[in-house]
């Protein structure tokens, strides 16, 4: 009996994270295919104003947004793409190949929502994808009688206003969240820009779900700065490897050695670095050698203007106004030799998870969905469905080839490459990071071979050369290819059929992958831009067992057995631990996610304690009664002087900000006490078992010390016919808050792992 009900168990969770067919959508679709549609445009919209009902007719829908798109863009929506826009309105996850229509589908699927009374939010990875879409499907849109806005980040708040006021509005996740926690802040209802959640239809809902869901957005005010930063960069920039500091086989965490820490303690002037007193110091050290031993200018970062930029792996972008933890930020902004930028204290924070489930309803599409189907029902209890491609897809995938060493792959790719290029057939050519891409150029360049590189550096310019990709004799080198929203077509985006013609002759596109990504869904994304549509097309990746995504998950692999002559390895064995390793690799990734996701679980629910709590205060009286309770006679003399509207208030700007300087607060403390809580793990202790306790622990006296602060600042402030003085009683917030992601991994970053090593180290000492 146990062994059914444990197969009955393991079959269920099978099932809810197999992608489901669109076959339920046939017969819908194909009585669509059955409704007349004719008359003038203007006629179409009042037909389609007339569907406009919470019971829409789903046939009628289909038939109505096909025709509004083959008259205002040309596009003819297949059968397939409309069953993933009714799979859309069902709450699913679509899986759609790149190259098959996405943006139409989700276009439609938004008109469905708003025809049902819903109010949209298309959510997707950056301001570029937001605006072109909503401008590029505006005109069906239109003829659909549903209003479309989009937003970016130069879009001042009045404009964001009025853009949330339509139908559908697109923008991008950082976007959003950085709006609702914007509105967190304000002291009126008036002042928000933010509607109601109703319903977030998610472009590339893979990224953004599972890959934005490990970087927090931070509201941040203004704090003091010092230069402690520059001081121990000048000391770390003087210790060698190998002397002073090591770093472990898998290049993840660094640690001072004996020689370098007495080297470090004599910089300082004969402090002790492990004593109790000097931990922060200890601390400011390690951050600083984490920054220059383990993060790579090109590779981690750029540097551009002046200033330190993120690049996003899983797209090879910068990452605008992403940033590091404070520490780890002012430690590379130093060791570049750049103005450390302010810290300011965190005024409140959100996770990209947290942002997404606020909405009742969430559909998404993406080329990827089956790989993270788990995630995506474990985390957001979303369930995916598939969609077979328009037209069979043609391309060949050849077997990776595998090398013994990076020089020998290196040779190996400018060789193929050089090959390829002389059919005629255009390549892209697929890096993990800045500096080989650009590498790789100078290598095509020595060899002469012309390439056009698209990396972090030159991203403003990738429409334009992801258009050209596919033209005759093109050779394309790409630092990441997720989120490029932009088609490869065969001949380039301007060549004619003949051009087009010519290419599919000389095999059609060529992917390169010179390497394999931490995640199998990126190997995807970059083969699946060849092949669109039915295409001719290939691809191929190249791997050595020197790379990083084996030295890291997979260190243990043995020597191949069969090398040939230019080190192509033949061993099957070689294959199989490159997949071993991504594996690996995708599971720390999803216990990131897992971390990420516990960690702010409870902050989250704390969270919206204190936001309901917010909301009574900010659209009540419930400020006033509680202080006149707290202070009845003061009350009642404030009332007959100014009365009863400005001291409610008075009583509202006074609860406010101490339940807001309350809640950024805890923040701290709760940042402070998750840093320190890994010591808890070299006791055998539950790191996050012991942060939740530590978090409720301190949380059951926040309201509390929000009504004793609120009352004390009542009984000394100076209010009168115009209200409360706030520069008086101390209630002046900070003069300019800015937002920012913040790269973060809670339990398990590569700066909490090396504590155990510097544990290791104080009881060394102490010895």
């Amino acid at each position: 009996m146990l062994g059914e009900r444990l197969r009955d168990r393991i079959a269920r969770f099978v099932d809810s994270t197999r992608p489901g067919s669109l076959a339920i959508y046939q017969d819908t679709v194909a009585k669509a295919g059955r409704v007349e549609v004719d008359g003038t445009d203007a006629e179409l919209t009042e037909a389609a104003r007339a569907l406009r009902d919470a019971d829409l007719d789903r046939a009628a829908l289909c038939a109505i947004g096909r025709e509004a798109a083959q008259r205002t863009l040309g596009l003819r929506a297949y059968d397939v793409q409309l069953m993933g826009t009714l799979a859309m309105l069902d709450g699913h996850v679509l899986q759609m190949a790149t190259g098959e229509g996405k943006t139409l589908v989700g276009a439609l699927a938004a008109s469905g929502y708003a025809m049902r009374g819903r109010q949209v939010h298309v959510v997707s990875v950056n301001d570029y994808l937001a605006q072109r879409d909503a401008e590029w499907m505006g005109p069906t849109y239109d003829m659909l009688g549903v209003s479309v806005a989009w937003i970016g980040q130069k879009t001042t708040r009045e404009e964001r206003r009025k853009a949330y006021t339509a139908d559908v509005t697109y923008v991008s996740v950082s976007e959003l969240g950085f709006d609702v926690l914007r509105d967190r802040l304000c002291t009126a209802v008036a002042d928000q820009v933010v509607p109601d959640p109703s319903v977030v239809l998610v472009d590339e809902a893979d990224s953004v779900l599972v890959d934005e869901a490990r970087v927090p957005l931070i509201l941040a005010g203004t704090a003091a700065q010092d230069d402690t930063d520059e001081q121990v960069a000048k000391i770390v920039r003087r210790l060698r490897l190998g002397e002073h500091y090591e770093i472990d086989e898998q290049a993840r965490n660094v640690y001072l050695t004996d020689t370098g820490a007495d080297r470090v303690e004599q910089a300082l002037g004969g402090i002790d670095l492990y004593a109790p007193e000097t931990m922060g110091t200890l601390a400011a050290i390690n951050v600083s050698l984490h920054a220059h031993a383990l993060l790579q200018r090109d590779v981690d970062y750029l540097v551009r203007d002046g200033k330190v930029r993120l690049i996003n792996t899983s797209r090879g972008r910068v990452a605008e106004l992403q940033r590091w933890p404070d520490g780890l930020q002012a430690a590379v902004e130093a060791k570049e030799r750049l103005a450390v930028t302010d810290s300011g204290e965190v005024l409140d924070s959100l996770t990209v998870q947290a942002l997404i489930k606020r909405y009742p309803t969430v559909c998404g599409m993406t080329g990827t969905a089956t790989a993270v189907a788990r995630q995506l029902r474990e985390f957001y209890d979303l369930t995916v469905r598939a969609a077979d491609p328009n037209k069979p897809c043609i391309r060949v995938d050849e077997p990776d080839r595998v090398y013994a060493t990076d020089d020998d792959k290196q040779v190996a790719i400018v060789e193929h490459i050089k090959e390829v290029h002389a059919t005629g057939r255009p390549i892209l050519i697929g890096t993990l990071d800045v500096a080989e891409s650009e590498r790789l150029a100078r290598r095509l360049a020595k060899n002469g071979l012309d390439s056009v590189v698209l990396n972090a550096r030159n991203d403003a310019s990738e429409a334009a050369i992801i258009a050209e990709a596919g033209a005759y004799d093109a050779i394309t080198v790409s630092t990441q290819m997720a989120g490029r929203g932009t088609d490869i077509r065969l001949g380039g985006a301007e060549g004619t059929q003949e051009e087009a013609d010519r290419v599919a002759e000389a095999g059609g596109l060529y992917v390169l992958g010179t390497g394999r990504h931490g995640s199998s869904r990126l190997d995807d994304q970059l083969r699946g831009r060849s092949g669109r549509q039915g295409d001719p097309g290939g691809s191929v990746f190249f791997t050595s067992l020197e790379d990083d995504l084996i030295e890291r998950h997979a260190p243990e692999t043995a020597a191949p057995n069969k090398v040939e002559s230019d080190g192509r390895v033949l061993d099957k064995g070689a294959a199989y631990a490159i997949r071993h390793a991504q594996r690996v690799a995708e599971g720390v990734d999803l216990e990131i996610h897992r971390n990420t996701w516990r960690y702010n679980q409870l902050i989250e629910h704390q969270r919206n304690i204190v936001l309901a709590h917010r909301t009574k205060i900010m659209t009540t009286d419930q400020a006033a009664v509680d202080l006149k309770a707290s202070d009845t006679e003061r009350y009642e003399e404030l009332a007959a002087a100014v009365g009863e509207e400005t001291l409610t208030e008075a009583a509202r700007t006074i609860t406010l900000y101490h339940l807001d300087r309350c809640w950024t607060e805890h923040l701290a403390y709760l940042s402070d006490i998750r840093e320190a809580i890994h010591l808890h793990a070299l006791s055998r202790e539950d790191p996050l078992t012991e942060f939740h306790r530590v978090a409720i622990t301190a949380f059951r006296e926040l309201l509390a010390d929000v009504a004793e602060r609120s009352s004390t600042t009542f009984k000394s402030a100076d209010i009168g016919v115009a209200g409360i003085d706030v520069e008086q009683a101390a209630l002046k917030r900070p003069t300019a808050t800015w937002t920012y992601l913040v790269h973060d991994n809670p339990f398990g970053s590569d700066i909490d792992r090396s504590i155990s090593g510097i544990a290791a180290r104080v009881r060394k000492r102490r010895n």
